[in-house]
């Protein structure tokens, strides 16, 4: 069963991150191969249950179902429902702290899933770099003060 870990340091504080990462439905807002989103049958995007469907950029539909979410921890997780690519079982977890050298955010986006023989590298490799790494660039750009 492959494991992907993502970790990063954003120049933003934790509470910031947060505010923006914890809206289940708003990463049609900010991660770049989300078009659209919104969350079925008009259900809150912080009720742990509810489901996202949401369209990429290439057209492909997903839908994901949040799992659990702690403003306390500052922490969610949510699995895929319907995907287009070869990812079954998937469950991610995200988990923010604070950096306190220099107000920032420490961000761990991790997952687990199985997928068909032979396409683990491939799916690892998808997973880490187009959802993951590009999150975290596109939070940055967002978040980040300009240099």
């Amino acid at each position: 069963m492959p494991k992907v870990v993502k970790s990063t340091i954003v120049d933003a504080p934790v509470d910031r991150v947060w505010a923006t990462l914890r809206d289940f439905n708003g990463h049609d807002r900010w991660h770049p191969a989300v078009a659209t989103s919104a969350i079925e049958r008009s259900a809150p995007s912080d009720r742990v249950g509810c489901v996202r469907r949401f369209k990429l950029r290439d057209g492909s539909e997903l839908r994901e179902q949040l799992l659990t979410l702690s403003d306390l921890e500052q922490t969610f997780s949510y699995c895929l429902l319907e995907t287009p690519v070869p990812l079954f079982n998937y469950v991610a977890h995200v988990r923010l702290l604070p950096v306190t050298d220099g107000d920032r955010t420490f961000w761990s986006w991790e997952s687990r899933f199985t997928t068909r023989p032979g396409e683990e590298a491939a799916m690892s490799a998808m997973v880490g770099e187009e959802i993951y790494q590009a999150g975290f660039e596109a939070i940055r750009r967002e978040l980040e003060p300009a240099a």
